[in-house]
């Protein structure tokens, strides 16, 4: 029988694969993704490239959405 961590652990599993399915579908993979992060200069990882059109790291990139845009 899962105990409580177990089931954290497949909710934030679901959560995840969930969030990466609609980062999949505002992706545009005809346009490359930049190497490096437009506001702070930092690498952008190429797992993260491969989404096509990022212009920011995941921190900029939240801190843009958390403000607002």
């Amino acid at each position: 029988m899962p105990d409580d961590l177990d089931r954290a652990s497949a909710l934030e599993q679901a959560q995840r694969q969930r969030a990466l399915q609609a980062q999949r579908q505002r992706s545009n993979f005809e346009v490359p993704s930049l190497a490096q992060c437009e506001d702070c200069n930092g690498d952008i990882p190429e797992a993260r490239q491969a989404f096509g059109g990022v212009t920011r790291c995941v921190v900029c990139q939240t801190e843009f959405e958390k403000w607002g845009r």
